[in-house]
């Protein structure tokens, strides 16, 4: 029997139209911002809540906007479904800065949509819905 995980994840993009990407310590695929609920947390409040673990962002909910759900395989978790909360949000350099990660990020980069879709070390969710939208 596989397991199944309820995330919220950000598409969040800059004023160059390339897409902020990230990778958790210990795995090998990139992905948006983002993670699990918390038992009894809204989507868009853990969105929120990882954006300020993971970036150190403390963004007001009206920053973010919804694109939807999402069900498919998880990245780094086998024999692992997901239903994913995925919203979209607009980076501002001179007020967010450059985007420094933190909590179990090992790295973040800034990608080209069109030169990621190329890529194959993308988690399912962010090659099949998120940069589709961006092309």
């Amino acid at each position: 029997m596989s397991d199944h995980l309820n995330i919220a994840a950000v598409r969040i993009t800059d004023s160059r139209g390339r897409i902020l990407a990230v990778r958790k310590t210990g795995t090998l695929r990139w992905m948006q911002p983002g993670g699990k609920l918390e038992p009894g947390e809204a989507p868009l409040a853990a969105a929120l809540r990882e954006l300020r673990e993971e970036l150190g962002v403390d963004w007001a909910a009206d920053r973010l906007s919804s694109l939807g759900v999402w069900e498919g395989l998880a990245a780094n978790e086998a024999d692992t479904t997901l239903t994913a909360h995925l919203f979209a949000a607009r980076w501002d350099a001179e007020h967010d800065g450059d985007g420094t990660v933190g909590a179990e990020l090992a790295e973040g980069a800034w990608l080209d949509p069109a030169e990621a879709i190329e890529r194959d070390d993308l988690a399912p969710l962010l090659r099949e819905r998120v940069l589709p939208t961006l092309l």
